[in-house]
């Protein structure tokens, strides 16, 4: 997803009050009990609204006024029924294939549309929102903040960063970061106990009963999901390397056959007349949202990556793999131990090579080379910076985009001798940085979600004409038949044009 700079998590995210504060005692609305809390509700209010410009920086949103009214009416009437009916919820749909979905003190409460491709009906989405809703009703960002706090770590608000954080996985620079340095930022954030996930999905559960909705839907999601999860196993073997880490909703989430016998157990109980799941009007609603990556953050088409709006293009050598975060894109090489990373070099930083090797990069000596790369402007810098470490080399590379974004490409290895084995890889992929082609924005158009009536020929006939790879087993994964079975001729099902 590489986007223009926005702002990143810092200093608006540090609860200043955790550092001091020893807490005082706050009824909790599910439990009734008192518990030792430093988050006031007033604080979760104030943190949680702070937050949420955050978040809607780091991802954007969905833009689809009608999606985002559909789950922001179903969130509410599942609020409504909530322990805290009073806070002043909010629910939104973020701009992001990530496979998640979280909730921040205060009452935001976020899903990707990433996650929503995979949910089969209203129920399914109503059981992630009321799982979330579960979290924020029952103050365990508080408690968690709390804990934080007694175990000496409150300079992080975990309450808030660690909601965000632990949402994504191992995704975005962090992954990167660990690849290559094995350091992992989300690791020094305390995720919710298992207790706290537990108490969230009967929470959920008992909201999506009294919402009239039949709450064995969360066990048919955690499914669902771990469908997901199987299929990326699969690939991941059928291509020889080892099975991905999870990045999804269940990475931070219980997922063992314990969990799904309790939930069973739990929606059993709450037997009732319960209304119809809402199938229709959720293929409906998602009918047109983006599967995959979108416009505004770039899309990978097997070795390619094409960015419209800043009207770039760049093709990545054999073997090697596209890497789109929110903060950068990169270009892995196949040992995975080397990678062309590239970002977008913020407006601060200058308008001139000159001023973004000066003002960004921070050298202390150094050359610069002119260079022209497909006709577009560019100038390499090799030097060194001086950190509290001592000296630290520098070779980026910097290129003039055809829209006047500066992008900086810099050559990145686990080790000096990954970065040696690696370099004719990445000068190819340099190499092949580009202004658009007439056939590069072609290529670029984003993928989209549709319905359609299933066919005699089944997924088979369906995946004939789908531009995924791996056409049918997608179309599996993402109707809940992954591991088998079908749907009825006739049934409208989900599909990717």
């Amino acid at each position: 997803m590489l986007q223009k700079p926005k702002c990143r998590f810092g200093t608006s995210l540090l609860l200043v009050a955790l550092l001091s504060a020893c807490g005082s005692a706050i009824v909790n609305p599910v439990s009734g009990q008192a518990e030792r809390s430093v988050m006031s509700e007033q604080m979760e209010l104030t943190e949680g609204a702070k937050a949420h410009q955050e978040v809607l920086q780091e991802y954007g949103v969905v833009k689809d006024a009608r999606l985002q009214a559909y789950v922001n009416n179903l969130g509410q009437r599942l609020a409504k029924q909530s322990h805290r009916e009073q806070l002043p919820w909010h629910f939104t749909v973020l701009d992001s294939p990530e496979i998640n979905a979280f909730a921040l003190p205060g009452g935001y409460v976020y899903v990707t549309r990433g996650i929503m491709a995979y949910l089969q009906n209203e129920a399914e989405l109503a059981g992630v929102i009321g799982h979330e809703i579960g979290h924020v009703t029952a103050r365990h960002g508080a408690q968690r903040a709390t804990r934080q706090q007694d175990a000496g770590l409150g300079v992080l608000a975990a309450s808030v960063l660690g909601a965000v954080l632990e949402s994504r996985g191992m995704s975005g620079a962090g992954r990167l970061a660990s690849e290559f340095s094995q350091t992992v930022a989300s690791g020094y954030i305390a995720s919710y106990s298992r207790d706290q996930e537990l108490q969230a999905d009967t929470l959920g559960a008992e909201y999506l009963a009294r919402t009239a909705y039949d709450p064995r839907n969360m066990v048919n999601v955690i499914n669902s999901l771990k469908s997901q999860e199987r299929f990326a196993a699969d690939q991941a073997r059928a291509e020889g390397r080892a099975a991905p880490a999870s990045g999804s909703w269940l990475s931070s989430h219980p997922s063992n056959d314990q969990r799904l016998q309790q939930i069973s157990q739990q929606a059993t109980q709450l037997k009732g007349q319960y209304a119809d799941d809402g199938r229709a009007r959720y293929l409906q609603a998602i009918a047109g949202m983006a599967y995959g990556e979108s416009a505004d953050q770039g899309v990978t088409r097997g070795q390619n990556f094409y960015h419209a709006d800043m009207g770039i293009a760049i093709t990545a050598p054999t073997g090697w793999k596209i890497q789109n975060e929110a903060s950068q894109l990169a270009l892995v090489n196949a040992a995975r131990d080397a990678a062309l990373m590239i970002q977008v070099a913020p407006p601060k930083a200058g308008s001139t090579h000159d001023e973004v090797i000066r003002n960004l990069l921070k050298p202390s000596q150094g050359r610069t080379e002119r260079l022209n790369i497909n006709g577009l402007q560019a100038t390499r810098f090799v030097g060194s910076r001086t950190t509290n470490q001592g000296q630290q080399s520098i070779d980026a590379t910097l290129v003039t985009g055809p829209r006047g974004t500066v992008f900086v490409m810099v050559p990145a290895g686990k080790n000096a001798a990954a970065l040696q084995q690696a370099r004719a890889g990445l000068a190819q992929a340099q190499g092949s940085f580009r202004a658009m082609t007439a056939p590069d924005r072609t290529a670029a158009r984003p993928w989209t979600l549709r319905t359609t009536a299933y066919p005699a020929g089944g997924f088979a006939q369906l995946a004939q004409r789908s531009p995924l790879p791996q056409a049918e087993a997608q179309l599996r994964l993402i109707n809940g038949f992954y591991g088998g079975g079908a749907p009825r001729v006739g049934q409208l099902v989900k599909v990717v044009e």
